[in-house]
């Protein structure tokens, strides 16, 4: 079985309560940003690189102790891929979002809406860890 290595980040900002993006890929699913890690790459480097080339935003703030991983299975070209992501949680004040070709749309959704809208568990599970660390730290 093939294996990949990934990383992504759960991006929010703060616009009357908390919004998180939410990327449409090609195939119709709603996820986070996130790629694969490059040859010598550190994960937060791929983060940084895959932000940029997805979104275009470059100005964000890592949020501590916020570094979750997760594994799944999918199918390509009849070859089951075996896939690692570890995600990381970012602040931006930047709204506007120009996409790259991997994707057809974007959402800034509030945290229910993102919950609705997100594709996978696996990703709604991620948020809710993500909305739980943001709203434990506001209090």
């Amino acid at each position: 079985m093939q294996k990949e290595k990934s990383c992504g980040l759960i991006l929010f900002r703060r616009d009357n309560g908390l919004k998180f993006l939410l990327l449409c890929y090609r195939h119709g699913h709603w996820g986070f940003i996130k790629g694969h890690v490059e040859q010598g790459e550190k994960d937060k480097e791929t983060v940084l690189r895959e932000t940029k080339e997805e979104t275009s935003i470059t100005n964000f703030s890592f949020i501590d102790n916020f570094k979750e991983d997760i594994s799944y299975t999918f199918k390509e070209n009849n070859k089951t891929i075996f896939k690692d992501v570890t995600f990381y949680l970012a602040e931006t004040k930047e709204e506007d979002v120009k996409l790259s070709s991997e994707h057809t749309d974007y959402k800034w959704l509030s945290f229910d809406d993102a919950l609705s809208q997100l594709s996978f568990n696996n990703a709604k599970a991620l948020l809710k860890k993500a909305h739980l660390l943001i709203t434990k730290n506001i209090k």
